[in-house]
């Protein structure tokens, strides 16, 4: 059965700027800009004033889903582009120690002696994500950025570079791990 009308409304804070057109929004705040696509889904999208409308016509529940998800999105680049997301990695072994390097800016990450192996393992930050090795704790890495999903993307692939193979992965633990999410700016 199909909701004849479905709509939710995101309320835009006052140091930030929204632009809508065509489905790509345009969210502008102190910490800079983040744009996203919204083509693929077919929903109307407005804003009134400091108001953020999405809607949607005529939807199946599936259709109806899409309608909180571009809210969260657009949430999610407000808060980002006002606070900044900061992930906490460590570096976790129990014999070999990891040795961490960050280069070329911050961008590229270098993963070495981890499990005692010689090869180098080397890992890029997406753009606009930032990484450097925390001189309050030892064995930290701090990945900060504007965007939730490509910082939580870097750490991922930070995360999974030091997967443990033909071993037991009860037993070796070795790795680098997110411990803590939070925000750059602390509201």
């Amino acid at each position: 059965m199909k909701t004849i009308n479905a709509s939710q409304e995101v309320v835009i804070p006052d140091t930030v700027r929204v632009s809508v057109r065509a489905r790509v929004i345009k969210v502008v705040g102190p910490r800079g800009e983040l744009t996203r696509n919204f083509k693929h889904i077919q929903v109307d999208i407005q804003m009134r004033g400091n108001i953020l409308k999405v809607e949607k016509w005529f939807g199946t529940r599936k259709e109806l889903a899409t309608v909180r998800t571009v809210c969260t999105h657009v949430e999610n680049m407000i808060k980002g582009v006002t606070l900044g997301y900061l992930y906490k990695m460590r570096a976790v072994y129990a014999h070999f120690p990891i040795n961490v390097i960050t280069l070329q800016d911050n961008t590229l990450v270098e993963i070495r002696n981890f499990l005692g192996e010689k090869i180098i393992r080397q890992v890029r930050m997406s753009p606009g994500v930032t990484c450097i090795n925390s001189s309050k704790q030892k064995d930290e890495l701090i990945l900060e950025g504007n965007d939730i999903e490509l910082v939580s993307q870097s750490a991922a692939r930070i995360q999974q570079s030091t997967a443990v193979k033909r071993k037991d992965i009860r037993k070796f633990l070795d790795g680098l791990y997110v411990s803590e999410k939070s925000t750059v700016v602390q509201p």
